[in-house]
């Protein structure tokens, strides 16, 4: 992994201006495609309209990519489209969503290789979730596949919302590193180095 992993906590669009504009710039970016295939069943367009509005704060265009089933993702427009992104934020809460929709697609395989070719991937709340193998499961805080774009690694988001109780059986039933990302926070790979923003937790050893 050559290029730049962010995996925000939560609000996306919304409360991560900072460090975005700060990975925006490193990326050498003036659009950004926008993947909200993770909020099919809730509200996309409203998250397309925030990206939109984003993007005039930052500077960049952006290209909404409404991928939200399997067939879609199947297609080689949307891989294409992607493949040619210096740089992909993929947003919305459903991880297990997501999963069933990018995993073995070229659109999967097109996002797997921005970060290899020097680009920005930007995972926020349950996306960023899903990006990481094993992911946390949002219906109670155990652990599930995930598409693996970090591995070896599990992350809990937004757990300003969780209870302890949760919060105390995630970190029981996990047997890799385990990170818990607030919303406004994040955990963001270049190459090989990890970096922390915010109040991050971090239980175990970061993989390499």
């Amino acid at each position: 992994m050559t290029g730049i992993l962010a995996l925000q906590g939560g609000g996306p669009f919304a409360a991560n201006d900072d460090l975005d504009r700060q990975l925006l710039t490193e990326a050498g970016v003036s659009r950004v495609v926008v993947l909200p295939t993770a909020d099919a069943y809730e509200n996309p367009s409203e998250l397309v309209d925030a990206a939109t509005a984003w993007g005039l704060r930052m500077g960049v265009s952006i290209e909404p990519l409404m991928v939200f089933g399997r067939s879609e993702a199947l297609e080689p427009g949307p891989a294409d489209t992607v493949a040619a992104a210096r740089a992909v934020y993929v947003v919305g809460d459903s991880p297990i969503h997501l999963r069933s929709v990018l995993t073995d697609t070229p659109l999967w395989e097109a996002l797997s290789g921005v970060v290899a070719a020097d680009g920005l991937v930007v995972g926020v709340a349950g996306s960023a979730a899903a990006l990481c193998d094993p992911m946390t499961d949002p219906r109670g805080g155990a652990f599930t596949i995930g598409l693996g774009l970090v591995e070896q690694l599990a992350i809990a988001t937004e757990t300003e919302t969780w209870t302890e109780e949760r919060l105390h059986r995630t970190r029981d039933l996990a047997d890799v590193p385990l990170v818990e990302l607030p919303t406004g926070t994040a955990l963001v790979r270049r190459g090989a180095d990890w970096s922390i923003v915010g109040d991050v937790v971090v239980h175990g050893q970061l993989p390499t």
